[in-house]
């Protein structure tokens, strides 16, 4: 599996680039890959998701240097932007033994691996995806597509993350919770490289 450093890139452009990838896997190709991102502020809303969870306008996204995409992803909306980790594995779910509850499992646990390695304790929620902190604080969403056992979309992990964005959704659906980062939990900015190549090893071990 390669993983592919996209540095900063806008969400379209990475749609694309995912969709490529699918696509060659799904016509029985082999090149599975992980792309590494971070993306410009962007609010993106799941298949199934409420659109009345976004709780600004056009005009006001606009003011916030913000864009708004409806997404063939699983899950409700959430906000990608600069210092959040955002990795979108392309793999084939058979090749590593896995169904798709088996899969996000794995996606969740290399997430809280990764942040435990920076000294902070996170878990799952019970029906709720994602990785939680005090079962109150989400760190990391989920969001996946699968299909014909190929799967594209991923993980977005709080890093250096301006959390304030936050605050014009309800994040995930939820509006008794709130959002994390590991900046925040630690008091300070950690290095993203860093995180990127935990995220990296704890998710090879999981595969």
């Amino acid at each position: 599996m390669r993983i592919v450093n996209c540095g900063i890139i806008d969400y379209q452009s990475a749609l694309a680039q995912q969709r490529c990838y699918f696509d060659a896997l799904l016509a029985g190709g082999d090149d599975e890959v992980v792309m590494l991102c971070e993306h410009p502020h962007v609010y993106t809303l799941g298949k199934s998701g409420n659109g009345n969870n976004l709780l600004i306008n056009d005009e006001f996204l606009e003011k916030i240097d913000a864009t708004y995409y409806k997404t063939d992803r699983g899950g409700d909306i959430t906000y990608h932007g600069f210092g959040q980790l955002v990795a979108y594995p392309i793999l084939k779910l058979e090749k590593h033994n896995l169904s798709l509850k088996d899969y996000i499992y794995r996606l969740e646990q290399a997430i809280i691996e990764t942040v435990a390695e920076f000294g902070i304790a996170s878990a799952r929620l019970e029906g709720a995806t994602g990785v939680w902190i005090e079962g109150q604080r989400k760190i990391a969403a989920i969001g996946v597509k699968a299909s014909r056992y190929v799967t594209m979309h991923g993980i977005a992990l709080n890093v250096n993350t301006d959390l304030k964005y936050f605050s014009y959704i309800n994040p995930c659906g939820f509006v008794d919770k709130g959002v994390t980062s590991i900046a925040k939990e630690m008091g300070k900015e950690v290095d993203f490289e860093r995180v990127k190549r935990t995220f990296c090893e704890k998710f090879a071990e999981q595969l």
